[in-house]
């Protein structure tokens, strides 16, 4: 090791992509990992600011008995009115981004030399790309994540798309990345990548010169 520093990754990707299995590869690769569908749905515990949040601002009919946020029927109102979408991303985005400022800070102190990999999907869409040192795109073409939709959570197709046009389209992500792993492969071509790029982020955190070595350690 040689001058090794805090490396923080943003992963990225569009609907479907297949960027929470990539997350959990670098997971077992080594790296720290930030979810941000988790801190997400911790800020929206009954009782939390950004659960009041939404539910003054959507009102109670979008809660479940339990009183906890039904996101299929939240879901069903922002993904087809921007204007209410932005007010939820108002509402969320400033409370998450704090969150996450304060794990990664845990961790410097915990592992100053720690990789870290968060989980972003809006990383992009909400102008926060200098805020991560590294951005690596999952990929993966637009007609796959429309039929992945239809088949993971049985949207019609135009249900999948509605929710492909509510983000960027994953092809204009592409001049954001630094590093791009394609998943519209098998599991083990996917797994073949993330290795190597895991090699790439230990060589800029300063974990070694050379890349080669380190994969064959770390396989």
């Amino acid at each position: 090791m040689i001058g090794c520093v805090m490396l923080n990754v943003g992963l990225t990707g569009g609907i479907a992509s297949g960027k929470s299995t990539v997350a959990k590869m670098f997971r077992e690769k080594g790296a720290y990992l930030i979810d941000f569908d988790v801190l997400v749905y911790s800020l929206e515990e009954p009782g939390a600011p950004a659960w009041e949040k939404i539910v003054e601002s959507f009102g109670s009919e979008i809660l479940r008995d339990d009183r906890t946020i039904d996101r299929e029927k939240l879901g069903a109102i922002i993904f087809n009115d921007s204007e209410k979408r932005e007010k939820l991303n108002s509402i969320v985005h400033p409370l998450v981004f704090e969150e996450w400022e304060r794990q990664i800070s845990n961790i410097k102190k915990e592992n100053p030399d720690a990789v870290i990999v968060s989980d972003i999907p809006l990383l992009i869409e909400v102008g926060r790309v200098d805020a991560v040192d590294v951005v690596v795109l999952v990929y993966v073409s637009a007609e796959e994540q429309v039929r992945r939709l239809m088949r993971r959570d049985r949207y019609s197709r135009e249900e999948a798309l509605v929710r492909l046009d509510s983000q960027m389209p994953i092809d204009e992500k592409l001049r954001y990345a630094d590093f791009v792993i394609n998943s519209g492969g098998s599991p083990e071509e996917t797994r073949e990548q993330v290795d190597d790029i895991w090699g790439r982020l230990l060589e800029r955190a300063g974990w070694a010169v050379d890349t080669n070595k380190i994969l064959e350690e770390i396989r």
